[in-house]
């Protein structure tokens, strides 16, 4: 990956819908450049999905999780990844070991997730921070 990658990944990061001659025009390129290069850098995995941020009145969380000791905290993670209002599983560093980002419809959905996570034997512990306010960097 170099520079070229990056200044386009960073425009997407963005704005997922921003049309390859629009990107070409702001990097310098042209469009098939920008083309051939989201297709190669989706292919190796560099990007993984295309997604869409809403502002739907929904309450947005993040789900702090310890696990026990000697878990594989990568399966606990898959595991979580496909409850259907987790947006992201990050393995972290710190006192913690994963945390969930959240899009639910309401405090009621955040703490069904909260109690599902804790229902997980590996689970030792949780903290929930609601996301108040969000801003793209």
């Amino acid at each position: 990956m170099d520079d070229l990658d990056r200044r386009i990944l960073s425009i997407l990061r963005r704005d997922a819908r921003t049309p390859y001659t629009e990107i070409a025009d702001r990097v310098g390129t042209s469009e098939g450049t920008v083309r051939n290069r989201v297709d190669r850098m989706t292919e190796d995995g560099i990007i993984e999905r295309f997604t869409v941020t809403t502002r739907t009145g929904n309450v947005k969380a993040m789900i702090e999780i310890s696990v026990e000791m000697n878990v594989d905290t990568a399966a606990v993670g898959e595991r979580m990844v496909d409850w259907e209002e987790v947006d992201f599983v990050w393995q972290v560093s710190g006192e913690d070991d994963i945390v969930l980002v959240v899009d639910a419809v309401d405090t009621r959905a955040v703490n069904e997730l909260i109690s599902q996570a804790r229902e997980m034997d590996e689970v030792k512990s949780t903290k929930t921070r609601l996301i108040l306010d969000e801003r793209l960097g």
